[in-house]
């Protein structure tokens, strides 16, 4: 009886772990950055040097970036007439306008904030989730 009880149990285990590598494998990946790579065109012509990996969308960078949004909420997020700019905890998403629809460029955090500080300044906060404090006396230490 024992073995019949574990043999059950093991059986329950295989199908759940069938049922999370289906999912895995038909839905992609798990992050803002694998949702870009499954959902957008690579366009390596547009890259950033070795920094910024370029996708293009026939759509306005605003529905662009709806579609992001939607599936995964950015940390800090900044429109202005340059493009939306989000910042998740270790990669940013920058849409810019382009004729044809959008830029997407994709990058981690730490050489995406230095390139786009001058349009970003203080609205992207840095490091993980706004934990930047302030040097002053007395402040948060």
């Amino acid at each position: 009886m024992t073995y019949r009880r574990w043999f059950v149990v093991g059986v329950v285990f295989a199908v759940i772990g069938a049922l999370v590598a289906a999912f895995a494998i038909f839905y992609g990946n798990f992050s803002p950055r694998g949702f870009v790579q499954d959902r957008y065109d690579r366009a390596s012509a547009r890259d950033i040097g070795g920094a910024a990996v370029a996708y293009t969308s026939s759509r306005r960078p605003s529905q662009v970036a709806e579609e992001i949004t939607d599936a995964w909420k950015p940390a800090d997020r900044y429109v202005d007439g340059s493009g939306v700019y989000l910042r998740y905890d270790d990669d940013s998403v920058v849409i810019l306008p382009v004729a044809a629809g959008s830029l997407i460029l994709l990058e981690k955090l730490d050489t995406a904030y230095p390139r786009y500080h001058s349009t970003v300044g203080n609205h992207w906060g840095w490091g993980r989730g706004n934990t930047v404090r302030g040097g002053g006396p007395g402040s948060g230490k």
